[in-house]
């Protein structure tokens, strides 16, 4: 048995240049973006060994969260771990100022159904999500080789607080945004069109990775529109399940007075969207304010949360085994 018990664990944001990025980021995290590049992503909470999380405070401080997969996947994981052998959720901040490339993500064992929240939508601001219905195979390649991919695909102009599920298959791209990303733990893109971006990095356009696309295109996948959330709760805490499909669900928690986050035996992350609070558990208090990510290892399971003023939350559930 480890002496340490989990508890509670916050991370620092890993930031990533991306040329079609901005410097938005630095409104909604509380730790300074670095340079003056474009800062298209913030990686909240990665278990990949290119990018790994890192515990900010406590007796855990520094541990990757991969090393606590590996140290404590019981604890960590509960139910799951006999499914998963590291963290199955990659969860980031995206600042999109430039077109997001048109790309689409592989199912199966690699696989990346994803889903977005918007936090704040500029002048140009845009989804492109599923293709129209007259897309076919053969007029995409050929909008692809005239440029005039967009003309192939269905969109929509986004407000904040839409939430969006994009399975895996699923063609898109989106614009002037700043979206919360919640999606399965895997990096695997393959971009079908790149709106002539030139990287000022390389003074090269990137590479585009066309029939690895075409291959793993669900044609029927058409137009998707942002969800409607379902009220769960309006006492002590306002409660909206804002998404849901089989890798994760997004609940929206908006509350002043104390309340429950949490499940037995089940991890869930948090995301605070907007003020600041604590969460109590074994007799200890776990401060967090905006932009923050708080991982709740199965282990905790319930605990209370208790506002300072007005606190507004995402809660971050991986898939329900029956």
């Amino acid at each position: 048995m480890n002496a340490t018990p989990l508890y509670p664990l916050r991370f620092e944001p890993i930031y990533q240049y991306r040329l079609w990025g901005g410097r938005r980021l630095a409104r909604f995290l509380s730790a300074p973006l670095p340079g003056e590049e474009p800062i298209g992503e913030a990686w909240l909470l990665s278990d990949r060994e290119d990018h790994a999380s890192r515990v900010v405070d406590g007796p855990l401080r520094g541990k990757t969260l991969a090393e606590l997969s590996v140290q404590f996947p019981e604890q960590l994981l509960g139910k799951l771990t006999a499914r998963f052998h590291r963290f199955p959720l990659l969860l980031k901040l995206l600042d999109v100022l430039q077109p997001l490339s048109v790309q689409v993500h592989p199912s199966g064992e690699t696989g990346k159904t994803e889903a977005w929240v918007v936090l704040e939508t500029g002048p140009q601001a845009r989804i492109f999500a599923g293709l129209t219905l007259a897309t076919t195979a053969a007029s995409l390649r050929r909008a692809i080789a005239d440029g005039a991919v967009v003309e192939q695909l269905a969109g929509f102009t986004p407000n904040p607080g839409d939430a969006v599920l994009i399975p895996a298959g699923t063609v898109h791209s989106l614009v002037d945004v700043v979206v919360f990303e919640v999606q399965q733990n895997s990096d695997v893109t393959f971009r079908l069109y790149d709106w002539d971006h030139i990287d000022p990095r390389t003074s090269q356009r990137r590479p585009l990775q066309v029939e690895q696309a075409m291959a793993c295109i669900d044609f029927a996948q058409h137009a998707i529109r942002p969800l409607t959330p379902q009220v769960q709760a309006t006492q002590p805490a306002f409660r909206a399940q804002i998404l849901l499909c089989e890798h994760f669900g997004v609940t929206r928690i908006s509350a002043e007075l104390p309340f429950v986050v949490g499940k037995a035996a089940r991890p869930r992350v948090l995301f605070c969207l907007a003020g600041s609070g604590e969460l109590a558990h074994a007799g200890h208090s776990y401060p967090f304010g905006t932009g923050e990510v708080v991982l709740l290892p199965a282990v905790v399971g319930e605990c209370a949360c208790v506002p300072r003023g007005t606190l507004r939350l995402l809660e971050i559930a991986l898939p329900e085994l029956s």
